[in-house]
């Protein structure tokens, strides 16, 4: 009785749990079978068009930090090509295919887009109150909204080859257009080629020998530049910005820039440096970490002396190609990203480019060469400075000036030519947008 009592206990003991494993295996099926977002949380995915020529990586790595910080939040990353920030915006905003996150320019283009509602306010960010105020004017529209983050303190110098300098026998660093001349042609006697020229990338031109050539002959000599380009009633069709452009022709002229520069991009520019097959650039703070270190040489820099003899030099300075955020369904995430990029993000940049922060603050411990801190500290007491020319020209301008620069170094058209061109679109840009 007793053992056949064990019998009907063990077998329903058995039964139970056979049903206990077909529940369990029920449940599993089940789950298996549930659609992805009941298990997991929704992400919402943003992307951002970004203008990084020299430092795709450390995008993507930032993207990467955030999403793992943020799982909520996906990033693509997308870069943009060619020769500015603007002809990328512009298609797309023709086309409404906004991304939540760009790179832009402080200029009239970016805060004209602000006004229209396309770039959202980034007034109560943590980022906006942290960025150096001397910055934020560069950042503000004529509405008062604040429309973009700086990517940095921008400035444009030229980095030299020491080595090369000694065995051309040059002691002095010119202080002078005059002079520099005639430190390229010592070095070009040396046997070395005096400067690289970017010809197959124009943007390096405009920010280079262009920059420096309006802020000697046109900044120089009106003080109320700005406000005049603006309203369309500053003229450049003058001898004095013409001569901008045969300063950029006159390299090339002389034999003291590397061949086939008409071909050079960004990149074959900075390996040439640092190859040492130039002895100078002509570039942007924003390369420091490229062309000060790894090299087999020591680099110094000097102010770029597009100066008459017996003028003091007016030096290029203001801020650099920075974020903004677009108005758009995603834009919480997006402001979301923006702060970690000038927040914990920008320190990833840092340890490869070494330009001057635009912060108060800085996350972290900020790489910046002591070269360049020296530098923007020295230029940024100078009485006359100048923006860089993407903040200076309205935006189709600066697509017509990429032309005619390559067309004065081809000698397809005069540099006066160049200059009442450029003129005509200065004008007419600011009776049709800026009026």
């Amino acid at each position: 009785m007793n053992h056949q009592a064990r019998r009907i206990g063990f077998a329903s003991l058995l039964t139970g749990l056979v049903s206990l494993l077909l529940l369990f295996l029920s449940g599993c099926q089940q789950q298996d079978n549930a659609s992805p977002g009941a298990a997991v949380p929704a992400r919402t995915s943003i992307t951002a068009l970004i203008w990084a020529p020299d430092w795709p990586e450390e995008m993507l790595q930032i993207a990467a930090e955030f999403s793992k910080l943020n799982p909520d939040v996906r990033v693509d990353v997308q870069f943009m090509i060619g020769n500015s920030v603007e002809e990328n915006i512009k298609p797309r905003i023709a086309s409404g295919n906004l991304p939540d996150l760009v790179s832009v320019n402080p200029n009239a283009y970016a805060a004209e887009l602000a006004d229209q509602g396309i770039l959202a306010d980034v007034s109560t960010t943590s980022a906006w109150n942290n960025m150096l105020s001397p910055l934020k004017g560069d950042w503000t529209s004529r509405q008062s909204r604040r429309f973009g983050i700086s990517g940095g303190v921008a400035t444009t110098l030229i980095y030299y080859n020491k080595a090369l300098f000694a065995r051309a026998g040059i002691k002095e660093l010119p202080t002078n257009f005059h002079e520099f001349l005639m430190v390229c042609e010592q070095l070009k006697l040396a046997g070395f080629t005096p400067i690289m020229w970017s010809g197959g990338f124009p943007n390096m031109l405009g920010n280079g020998p262009f920059s420096f050539g309006f802020a000697n002959n046109v900044v120089a000599r009106e003080p109320a530049w700005k406000q005049k380009i603006g309203d369309g009633t500053l003229d450049l069709n003058t001898p004095e910005v013409a001569d901008i452009f045969a300063s950029i022709a006159l390299m090339p002229q002389r034999g003291y820039v590397q061949d086939a520069f008409m071909a050079t991009d960004y990149d074959e520019g900075i390996r040439l440096f640092k190859d040492g097959k130039v002895a100078m650039a002509f570039h942007g703070s924003w390369a420091a970490g490229h062309l000060l270190h790894g090299n087999p040489f020591e680099v110094g820099v000097f102010i770029p002396p597009w100066n008459a003899p017996g003028k003091r030099v007016v030096p290029v300075i203001g801020s650099e190609t920075g974020f903004a955020v677009c108005d758009t369904p995603h834009k919480a995430a997006a402001m979301r990203f923006l702060e970690f990029i000038a927040g914990k993000g920008f320190s990833i940049l840092q340890r490869k480019r070494q330009n001057i922060p635009p912060f108060k603050q800085g996350a972290g411990t900020l790489a910046s060469d002591q070269r360049m801190i020296d530098y923007t500290n020295m230029v940024s007491r100078y009485p006359v400075t100048a923006s860089p020319y993407y903040s200076v020209l309205p935006s189709n301008s600066i697509e017509q000036l990429h032309r005619l620069m390559q067309d004065v170094l081809t000698g397809t058209i005069t540099p006066a030519q160049a200059a009442r061109r450029l003129d005509a679109s200065v004008k007419n840009e600011a009776k049709m947008h800026y009026k």
